[in-house]
């Protein structure tokens, strides 16, 4: 399992924003990462998506790396944001946008 976690650490590091989701950003395979596609598209920021459902291996793997048991994932800037419920209250309140601002990613309508 060391070289799923090598390869995610290194997408996670290697991107300012991925999400680990089940489906694509163009085709979302369940409702909860359409939700977070959603929220990051309306917000125009550019992020990397990775289909979960394409391996098994890498589908535990992520749970494992964050020691969080549900997917779409989040990170920015290499850090764990949260699932889809996390990810909608920071949008919902302003936390998310204001989190990827401070980290220098643009953000849609952001003064």
């Amino acid at each position: 399992m060391s070289g799923i976690h090598e390869m995610i650490d290194g997408e996670v590091k290697g991107n300012d924003v991925v999400l680990f989701m089940k489906g694509t950003p163009q085709f979302p395979q369940c409702g909860f990462s359409g939700q977070v596609v959603q929220m990051l598209d309306y917000l125009g920021v550019h992020y990397k998506g990775i289909n979960v459902l394409a391996d098994a291996d890498l589908r535990q793997g992520i749970k494992d790396y964050a020691n969080w048991p549900t997917i779409p994932q989040l990170y920015i800037k290499g850090e764990f944001v949260g699932g889809c419920d996390i990810i909608k209250e920071m949008f919902q309140s302003g936390e998310l946008q204001d989190q990827l601002q401070e980290q220098g990613i643009s953000v849609r309508g952001a003064a």
